[in-house]
């Protein structure tokens, strides 16, 4: 029998970079993985979906060179190429992972895996020939899988997943979308910017509903413009797939609409990986679908720990990554500090971006804080303007007693790229008047985050 200081079940961006960690301080490691390295995230997720986007916006740039006194002729979009660029970025990254294994020492084990005991754990190959390795700690890292609506189950045929909808093997021609969190937004963005007729169906009032109601009507705004249908406050009642493509029926309010499209996208979440692993046969934890940890990771079985999608937390590839390496480090005997959720950056890729850190406006007031708002719009900025890309704002909020920085709300061409400022800005209890102070380059779009903070203290130069 195999005998190792840990294994990993799951090769995710949580997975790997537990595994890599482990190894890094002296520990003999395996990951047991039942597809390709990286997970969901490096194969159908995070990686492949940014491919797409940026193919999409390359696409838009072209339709939209005459803005920048640029002429082109006789350019079209090759769906089934884009697809296979996407999917050729993907591999590559997961082959970047086969090499950090070979180079960390790493076995990888092939195979579907679940716990034995608090010691072993049992890996079931594509033969169904089942192999039997030994740990002294066992970490869980399943990842998650998209959720579905009890009354719309998806087929992959007419009614997909994200997975499906990376892969189509034709552009349709309409699609409806139920769901505006990240992947519901990203996909509407490349789909409709390649010529599909898309349509957003979200239950809550505001397009991304994680993010401050500004960001949400601001994106809803920039996508009725681009052409996309959009309709909050609104359910997907049924979706009938019996014909040729499907009727989507969708009530808002009292009123019931009929929407006919080729596909159906469902984004309504992510749910966890727990099923089949061997939670209930060694007593590990579970509530609402999540395993129970404590803030190393630790499950109420010695030995056992739980990282990423399975455990409560934002469902995140850079989420799963910091608990891989507290939970390894906790493991080896450090003393790591523990995650604060309160400062976990979220970041939507669709154009324009959405990137954000910290409270909303709202939140920040339910808690009870009196608040200093200031927001900067990209109309103002010389570099956005130079870019073409003046839609959009960043919006900070500071707390009026002690200047400690509450959120951070950006909306706006890589945008994304800018969030990290205030990341770090926030765990370093970095007030408005050090932002303010703080010089930043000129022209840049990051000079929005200093004329925000300057405008929520009355200071702002440009506006």
């Amino acid at each position: 029998m195999s005998k190792f200081d840990l294994i990993v079940i799951g090769s995710g961006p949580g997975g790997y970079v537990a595994a890599i960690r482990a190894s890094q301080l002296g520990m003999k490691v395996a990951v047991v993985e039942k597809e390709e390295l990286g997970g969901v995230c490096l194969n159908w997720g995070c990686i492949p979906t940014k491919a797409l986007l940026k193919s999409a916006q390359v696409f838009d740039y072209i339709k939209h060179a005459k803005d920048y006194g640029i002429s082109v002729e006789n350019y079209a979009m090759d769906f089934a190429s884009m697809i296979q660029r996407s999917r050729n970025v993907a591999g590559g990254m997961s082959k970047g992972i086969e090499f950090l294994f070979k180079k960390n020492k790493i076995e990888k084990i092939l195979g579907f895996g679940k716990l034995v005991s608090n010691k072993q754990v049992s890996v079931t190959d594509k033969d169904g020939k089942e192999t039997i390795y030994e740990a002294n700690h066992i970490i869980l890292a399943t990842g998650g899988r998209a959720r579905e609506l009890p009354n719309i189950k998806i087929d992959n045929q007419k009614i997909v997943g994200y997975r499906k909808a990376m892969v189509l093997e034709k552009q349709p021609k309409s699609m409806v979308v139920i769901g505006s969190g990240a992947i519901g937004v990203e996909f509407a963005y490349v789909y409709n910017t390649i010529g599909t007729k898309v349509t957003i169906v979200e239950y809550l009032p505001t397009l991304v509903p994680l993010e401050d109601e500004e960001v949400g009507k601001q994106l809803e705004k920039e996508f009725k413009k681009s052409g996309m249908s959009v309709m909050t406050n609104s359910t997907v009642e049924s979706v009938d797939t019996s014909g040729e493509g499907c009727k989507v029926t969708v009530k808002t309010g009292s009123i019931t609409n009929v929407i006919e499209c080729d596909v159906v996208l469902s984004a309504v979440g992510v749910t966890a990986n727990i099923e089949g692993i061997g939670l209930e046969k060694v007593g590990v934890a579970t509530d609402k679908g999540k395993v129970i940890v404590d803030e190393y990771y630790r499950t109420n079985i010695k030995g056992v720990y739980a990282i990423g999608d399975i455990v409560k937390g934002q469902a995140l590839a850079h989420v799963a990554s910091a608990e891989g390496i507290i939970c390894v480090e906790a493991i080896a005997g450090h003393h790591p500090e523990p995650l604060n959720y309160g400062n976990i950056p979220g970041c939507t890729y669709c154009s324009p971006e959405i990137a954000s850190v910290g409270m909303t406006e709202k939140q920040a007031k339910e808690a009870g804080y009196e608040v200093k708002v200031g927001k900067f719009p990209f109309s103002a900025s010389g570099k956005a303007s130079a870019g073409g890309v003046k839609e959009g704002f960043v919006k900070v909020i500071f707390d009026a007693k002690y200047g400690e920085w509450l959120g951070c709300h950006m909306i706006g061409a890589n945008v994304t790229e800018m969030i990290a400022e205030a990341v770090v800005a926030r765990k370093l209890e970095t007030t408005g008047h050090e932002i303010i102070k703080a010089v930043h380059p000129h022209p840049t779009m990051s000079e929005a985050i200093m004329e925000a903070a300057a405008a929520a203290y009355g200071e702002v130069i440009h506006l």
